[in-house]
């Protein structure tokens, strides 16, 4: 299976395959020399995304998931029109989820620049809910915490503090982590918004969807599989397996570094 991000946001999406799907096998790609995506151009984030999916796909994956926002708002027609094999984006199942579960139809997304742009949740969010209310809120500052490692602290706190301010103004009830890196300072955002307010990670729906993709398709592993997993980084692998393992709390036997073009 073959899992893509800009950079440790979609380990969040590898933490919930590996308890949704623990008979897959995964390879992984961090993209963290380009790392982050959400302030780049629409051109540039599709030539990476087809960069590292070509590389996923010559590893022989069955699947692509695209567990970046950014990536899936700016390339997700362009991958499905380029590669036979599934293709499953994030966007699409964490919106159908905040439009499902939501009782005042006012929801909030944070997520990156370009995500918010896009308008790719608004509009996804009423395929499912035509009178639903959106909000979306760049948070610039958090994908560099994260690829950083700094998921707490003061300086951390402020910024989501700041960035979440709006949702006092607004009846909003359900709050989408519209990007992978943001689960991972979750502990923060709970803090600042309070225990009432839903807060919904794609991740959760994106691989039941996946599950449902491989089973329509013949695809899926058997229960008796041993499933093996490698991950690689166009940074620094041994970085890249500090933090990593920090973050899934399992070790990573094989990450290994992939040159990109800058």
């Amino acid at each position: 299976m073959g899992i893509f991000d800009s950079g440790f946001g979609g380990l969040t999406v590898v933490r919930r395959f590996l308890s949704m799907l623990p008979e897959e096998s995964i390879v992984y790609f961090g993209d963290n020399a380009r790392v982050p995506y959400g302030s780049r151009s629409q051109g540039e984030i599709q030539a990476f995304v087809l960069e590292v999916a070509e590389y996923l796909v010559e590893q022989g994956v069955k699947a692509l998931v695209v567990a970046c926002n950014t990536a899936t708002a700016a390339a997700l027609p362009v991958l499905k029109e380029t590669f036979s094999l599934p293709v499953v984006g994030i966007i699409e199942p964490g919106a159908k989820e905040a439009a499902m579960t939501s009782h005042s139809g006012e929801i909030a997304v944070i997520a990156t620049e370009y995500t918010v742009n896009s308008g790719s949740y608004q509009e996804a969010i009423k395929k499912y809910n035509s009178r639903a209310k959106v909000y979306g809120q760049a948070c610039p500052l958090f994908v560099p915490f994260v690829e950083k490692g700094k998921l707490s602290g003061p300086e951390v706190e402020s910024a989501a503090g700041e960035y979440l301010s709006f949702l006092a103004d607004t009846a909003v009830d359900t709050l989408v982590l519209g990007c992978t890196h943001y689960p991972h300072l979750v502990n923060v955002i709970r803090r600042v918004v309070g225990p009432e307010l839903r807060i919904v990670d794609p991740a959760v729906a994106t691989v039941a969807t996946l599950r449902e993709v491989l089973q329509k398709q013949g695809l899926l592993a058997p229960a008796s599989n041993v499933p093996g997993h490698r991950f690689y980084t166009s940074a620094d692998p041994e970085q890249f397996r500090r933090f990593g393992q920090q973050l899934l709390g399992f070790p990573m036997d094989y990450v290994k570094q992939v040159p990109v073009k800058k």
